[in-house]
């Protein structure tokens, strides 16, 4: 059987997005770092398995309409009848830019457990990717470390977003500690040149890119905003700058970013040559700056 199509495990969110600087009304839109990657990945004809909690209120079924808008198959998730949907809230500073305001989830103990894991996807799929959004919960990482386990056994590739949210962690330590674990069991990471310092305690990106070049990931991917991106594979490193855009909204510009690098393994397998790896990298860094073009995550 040829395999096809790419497993994102996770948490999906609806977004409050404060519509100006009052912070007082907002849209809601469908979110989540890994729903967004899965969405994006649908969307360039790949298949995509999500696979999460949910449940029966309002909120879910909003969640759950929005995924099946999309084509993502969500057959293999889990539904409770207590869990409720998780919110964030993104509101505008004085300077008219969006940033993270508070995480709210009102059922934190109702996630996806290992014993609802379904096995399936992971026996078509290529790819499993995951974030580090639900790891700072010990249910959501037993699960999690069960998917690896069945992502190895059917020899997929593993990609891991780094993705860090402090305010859901007990500690700054606790995060640092358990996404470095996480990073160490990928084939492909991603990570922003903000979470790049702060794994490595580092100070500049010179530092930090050093510091985390030291732990052999096979493939790392470092998103920097307006100066492009970087990739890293052995000894090969990649630069590549940002398009010239109009910015309205950064709101999931990394997760467009590793959906289209995602769908470039997915396609052509892992790159055997630096002009491959430059080719994927421009090819993400330039679906992240024509996402920022326009409003919202999606």
């Amino acid at each position: 059987m040829k395999k096809q199509g790419v497993i994102s495990l996770g948490e999906a969110f609806v977004d409050f997005i404060a519509t100006d600087r009052t912070n007082k009304t907002y849209q809601h839109l469908l979110g989540g770092a890994t729903v967004n990657v899965a969405v994006g990945i649908k969307r360039q004809g790949i298949p995509s398995y999500y696979l999460c909690k949910l449940g029966q209120e309002e909120w879910s079924q909003f969640v759950v309409e929005e995924l099946r808008k999309e084509n993502v198959d969500i057959s293999s998730s889990s539904f409770s009848e207590t869990k409720k949907m998780c919110s964030v809230y993104i509101h505008v500073n004085e300077q008219g830019d969006r940033y993270f305001h508070s995480y709210v989830n009102e059922t934190p103990n109702d996630w996806l457990t290992t014993e609802e894991l379904d096995k399936k996807p992971f026996t078509k799929s290529k790819i499993f990717y995951f974030g580090s959004g639900t790891l700072f919960h010990p249910v959501a990482r037993k699960t999690t470390d069960q998917a690896l386990v069945y992502a190895r056994e059917m020899n997929m590739q593993v990609a891991f977003d780094t993705n860090i949210r402090l305010k859901r962690w007990e500690s700054e330590e606790q995060c640092r500690e358990t996404v470095l674990s996480y990073v160490k069991k990928a084939d492909i990471v991603k990570m922003a040149e903000d979470e790049l310092l702060f794994l490595t305690k580092t100070e500049n990106f010179d530092q930090g890119f050093l510091a985390i070049s030291k732990l052999g990931i096979p493939f790392l991917f470092i998103t920097r905003g307006k100066e492009g991106a970087v990739a890293l594979h052995e000894k090969i490193v990649v630069s590549v700058p940002a398009m010239d855009v109009k910015v309205v909204d950064t709101t999931g510009a990394g997760d467009a970013f590793l959906a289209a690098l995602l769908v470039e393994f997915h396609n052509y397998g892992l790159p055997k040559t630096k002009a491959q790896l430059e080719r994927y990298t421009i090819i993400a860094n330039n679906a992240a700056s024509r996402s920022t073009t326009k409003f919202g995550s999606l």
